[in-house]
Parts: structure tokens; C-alpha cells; sequence
């Protein structure tokens, strides 16, 4: 395996057991083990855990960024962006499990970590407001497409989309109701755009294609 591959396989190692663990849990020896290289391989790639963590999520930003850039892509209506996101959420951060809503790993990671770990909190900093970006870019479409009933501010309900998304999932996990927030969701996200009544439930997600690939 020569030293981009072994650089791969620790990203991905680290995605799937922070996934399916948590931060503090999952040590360098663990991560080694998973991924069948020595300590020295990791040390030459990485100097802590907090450094592959902070790797590790921006390779994930590079996957994840491909499926958002197909969700918003103008070729669909700015309704069918906004149900395509809503769609994304539905089938990566609520799944069909009441006692395993997995919501967003990396920010659960990052509250596990603490303040203390600056680079990790600059690193899920800079995520967020990525994901914002595109928010707030769907925001714009909506308003110059008269979906909206009030001028607002982008900036700000791009903000409160992910705060009410990751409120939402919490209460999800907490309450262990998935058909709660099936069914809230969508409409609190409404009721925070200001879209008008008439276009809610109005459009249907377009993402995944159902086009084999």
C-alpha cells in the first residue's frame, strides 16, 4: 500500500467509526487496527486524532458536496431544490429507526471533542457554513421566484435551517419518534422561509434520480 492509499484508508477508517461510535471512544489504536496499518504509517500522516478528524471531515465535505451540488443544480425548480434537501435529511440524518437516528456525526463528534479542541471547532465551523452557502442560495431562489411572502434576510434563514433541522433531529433522537419529524419538519421549514401556503407540498424531490446510474 503505498502512502496515498494509506492516507485514504485512515480517512475512510475514521468516517466509519466515527459514524458508527463516537470521538472520544475511538483511539489511534483502534483507528490503526481498522484499517491495517501501524502506528508509525498514522504518525507520518497525521500528528493526532484531532488532525485526522479535521481530515477526515473535509474528505467527507468532498462527498457529501457532490450529492448537494445535484440537489441544487438549476435544473430543478427552486421548489424541488427545497424538497430535495428536505429529502436528503429524511434519508441521511433521520434514516427509518427510531432508536438509531443518526443525524450528523461530525457535529456529535465535535461536542463530544469539547471547546478545547480549537481545530476541530474551526473545522466544523468552516462545514457549516459551507452548507449554509447553499442555503442561502436556495433562499435567493426562492424570494426572486416570488415563493416567499416577505423579503428576508438569506443570510440569517440559511442560518436557521440548520438550527432548526439540528433541534429537530435531537428532539427526533430524544423522543425516538420518526414519524414526528416526518411530518414536522417539513412544515416548520416553511413556516421559517416564509413560503407562501400555496406552494407548500407542492413540488416532489427529484433527488435520488431514479435513473439507474
Amino acid at each position: 500500500m503505498n502512502a496515498t492509499d494509506t492516507r485514504t484508508v485512515l480517512l475512510e477508517t475514521a468516517l466509519g467509526l466515527i459514524w458508527n461510535s463516537n470521538y472520544n471512544s475511538v483511539g489511534v489504536n483502534e483507528i490503526c487496527k481498522q484499517a491495517g496499518v501501524t502506528k508509525g504509517s498514522f504518525y507520518h500522516h497525521f500528528e493526532s486524532k484531532a488532525q485526522l478528524f479535521c481530515e477526515a471531515t473535509n474528505h467527507y465535505w468532498d462527498e457529501i458536496r457532490r450529492e448537494l451540488d445535484c440537489i441544487f443544480s438549476p435544473i430543478n425548480s427552486p421548489l424541488e431544490q427545497l424538497e430535495n434537501w428536505l429529502q436528503f435529511i429524511f434519508i441521511n440524518k433521520v434514516g427509518n429507526d427510531k432508536d438509531n437516528v443518526p443525524g450528523c456525526a461530525f457535529f456529535t463528534a465535535g461536542m463530544q471533542a469539547g471547546c478545547g479542541e480549537n481545530r476541530i471547532s474551526d473545522t466544523l465551523q468552516l462545514m457549516t457554513e459551507r452548507g449554509a452557502k447553499y442555503n442561502q442560495a436556495l433562499v435567493l431562489s426562492l424570494l426572486n421566484n416570488n415563493y416567499l411572502q416577505n423579503a428576508k434576510d438569506p443570510e440569517q434563514l440559511a442560518r436557521l435551517m440548520q438550527q432548526y433541522v439540528q433541534g429537530a433531529i435531537m428532539h427526533a433522537r430524544v423522543t425516538r419518534n420518526i414519524s414526528n419529524i416526518k411530518k414536522d419538519l417539513p412544515e416548520g421549514i416553511y413556516r421559517i422561509l416564509g413560503l407562501k401556503p400555496e406552494f407548500w407540498f407542492s413540488a416532489k424531490p427529484t433527488w435520488p434520480s431514479a435513473e439507474p446510474t
